[in-house]
């Protein structure tokens, strides 16, 4: 297993670095399946009954928790493991993502069969949230170092892949469940094994084909500090001196709130547009609504990191918060109204803000605190995923119930939600405004000097 080693994983000198992009798309293509977790919500809940729920069978709620824990311990492990990438390089940390992640898939499905809740959640939720925040950090942070000309561009790159992922895996699970489906059974257990061998396959193809740039790479024709702003620090800050500053907790105000604000939706989509417009979306449909949110979601991550390079991330952000907290506040109009195409556009834009959000906040934080520890910061930012991958669903699901409960329609049961999340992103638009250079006494290295021990 040698060839996982970091030093195994340098560049030489014919090496070109568009050929790290791909590498990094395999990864983020296969976790970014867990966007189209929601078509299985439906199936999950009708295990016994087949057709329809039956007494025994999970709530919608209930199946609600697997997205939320796999997010959890996408943060968790994000910020544990992030300081062991940068010391062992990305090829260790993507093989370690595609075990946990398979595994995770196969422990699942042995849940699922047996009806075993505990299972579901451990596999899916708990090796697989595992096997996504390693997969997500790793080619984040080598993609920054092989671009310092365009970390906008590059974090796009890195992370356009997991938006996309959804875009695969809907049509693949709906194809597959179709497949192994029987009058006694959804087919959602096969489909979670087949889909475990056929990850752990794709991933390792980035694993194999990963490099890291050696020591003095830089782009030709490119110099440390061409393209400097007042908003981008001259030096690097260590992960442990950055967590201390009110930059972070002010970015990871600014990331909670964006992402609690989309991916409850997300994680309910095929559900929610199903109810909404009863009668005229049918399961298919809602399948494809959930693909192109997908779609969505992985443009808006190279279309706003991208055009954060030339405006700034402030002014990225602040765009996300206004554009986005008008669009919730018009939504639920467009849905009662009955007007799906404009129910769609509004949520195409606000997903594509969201996983526009994503793509710019390595790109934020490599502004702020440099590049020598970018991976180990972002690894503990991602905290403020997991916070929101539990605060997003249990909105959506909750107010939901609760509004059914009290004699609300399942297609109006949306509403106070969506205003719920229109006021998260003002209160984002005002941490944003907030955030200003990191005091230069928070600057530990200068951009020659090496990384410290241990780090």
């Amino acid at each position: 297993m040698s060839f996982l080693d970091r030093e195994h994983s340098i560049a030489d000198e014919s090496f070109s670095r568009w050929l790290v992009p791909p590498a990094a798309l395999a990864i983020h293509l296969s976790i970014g399946q867990a966007y189209a977790f929601s078509v299985f919500n439906l199936p999950l809940s009708r295990l016994i009954g087949v057709t329809d729920s039956a007494p025994g069978d999970w709530k919608l709620s209930t199946l609600g928790w697997v997205f939320s824990v796999a997010i959890v311990f996408l943060g968790l492990s994000a910020a544990v493991f992030g300081a062991w990438l940068e010391r062992v390089g990305p090829r260790r940390a993507m093989f370690t993502s595609a075990m946990c992640f398979a595994c995770g898939f196969e422990v699942a499905a042995l849940g699922i069969k047996t009806h075993q809740f505990w299972l579901l959640l451990l596999g899916y939720g708990v090796l697989g949230g595992i096997g996504l925040g390693l997969g997500y950090i790793s080619p984040v942070s080598t993609l920054i170092k092989w671009f310092p000309d365009r970390p906008g561009m590059a974090t796009g790159l890195a992370i356009m892949g997991f938006g996309g992922g959804a875009m695969i895996a809907s049509p693949l699970s709906t194809m597959l469940m179709a497949r192994f489906r029987t009058a006694t059974s959804a087919g959602v257990a096969p489909t979670f094994m087949t889909m475990g061998v056929i990850y752990f396959a794709f991933m390792m193809f980035g694993v194999f084909s990963v490099r890291i740039p050696r020591d003095g790479w830089a782009p030709a024709g490119w110099t440390p500090g061409s393209r400097r702003s007042a908003s981008i620090t001259p030096a690097n800050v260590t992960a442990d001196r950055a967590i201390r500053t009110p930059q972070f907790w002010l970015l990871w105000m600014v990331l909670c709130l964006n992402v609690t604000a989309g991916i409850g939706v997300l994680g309910q989509a095929s559900p929610m547009i199903q109810e909404m417009f009863p009668g005229r979306i049918t399961a298919a449909a809602a399948a494809g609504f959930v693909g192109l949110l997908s779609l969505a979601n992985m443009a808006g991550r190279i279309f706003w990191s991208s055009l954060s390079d030339y405006i700034g991330r402030k002014a990225v952000y602040a765009t996300f918060f206004l554009l986005g907290a008008l669009l919730y506040g018009i939504v639920p109009s467009t849905g009662s109204a009955g007007k799906i195409a404009l129910f769609v556009f509004g949520y195409v834009v606000i997903l594509s803000m969201y996983g526009g959000g994503f793509a710019t906040i390595p790109a934020y934080l490599r502004d702020l605190f440099g590049t020598v520890q970018v991976g180990a910061i972002h690894g503990r930012l991602l905290t403020a995923w997991s916070t929101a991958g539990v605060l997003g669903p249990v909105l959506v699901n909750y107010i939901r119930e609760y509004e059914i409960a009290h004699g609300v329609a399942k297609a109006g049961a949306y509403t106070t939600t969506m205003y719920i999340m229109a006021g998260l992103l003002c209160a984002g638009f005002v941490c944003n405004l907030l955030v200003s250079p990191v005091d230069e006494r928070k600057h530990a290295l200068n951009e020659s000097a090496p990384m410290p021990a241990g780090a």
